[in-house]
């Protein structure tokens, strides 16, 4: 197992990874858009996504986001999101390691918290985000989402 940030050459096999993320999703936008982004990430050093390879193979992967805060003595916090691993690859730990790399990054960048959401609600994967550290019962998360539809239009007009 190679444990690792994630760098600019990683993205097609990332997009091949997030196949088992969702079981459908939005369209992708156009390839050049997709990389401008990438490049965009690639530039946030407070943006991290980790990966673990498997003979060379990314088979787990997570985004962390350190924010800048106000509250807490300015201490930041972070969002961790997009947590995978392939389905092949599941129940080898891969996930539980990559968890942990975001928290090291989370407290190396002086967090005072880190914040996963999972719109998952199959006990066993809450056990799995419980046995990585995280608590069920600290914070109440409420999401707003833009719909689809909206979201479409809204990028027609960008």
């Amino acid at each position: 197992m190679n444990l690792r940030h994630l760098k600019q050459q990683d993205l097609p096999a990332l997009l091949s990874l997030y196949a088992h993320l969702h079981v459908s999703d939005m369209p992708m936008p156009s390839a050049s858009e997709v990389e401008a982004v990438w490049a965009e990430i690639q530039a946030n050093d407070r943006i991290r996504y980790f990966g673990v390879f498997v003979n060379d193979q990314l088979v787990s992967s997570c985004t962390i986001a350190v924010i800048p805060n106000l509250t807490r003595g300015c201490r930041p916090y972070a969002v961790i999101e997009n947590v995978v691993t392939h389905s092949a690859h599941r129940k080898h730990g891969y996930g539980n390691a990559i968890l942990q790399s975001a928290l090291t990054y989370a407290w190396s960048a002086g967090c005072y918290k880190a914040m996963l959401l999972t719109g998952r609600k199959d006990e066993e994967i809450l056990r799995f985000y419980q046995s990585a550290g995280f608590d069920p019962n600290s914070k109440q998360a409420f999401v707003a989402k833009l719909d689809d539809a909206a979201l479409a239009m809204e990028r027609r007009r960008s």
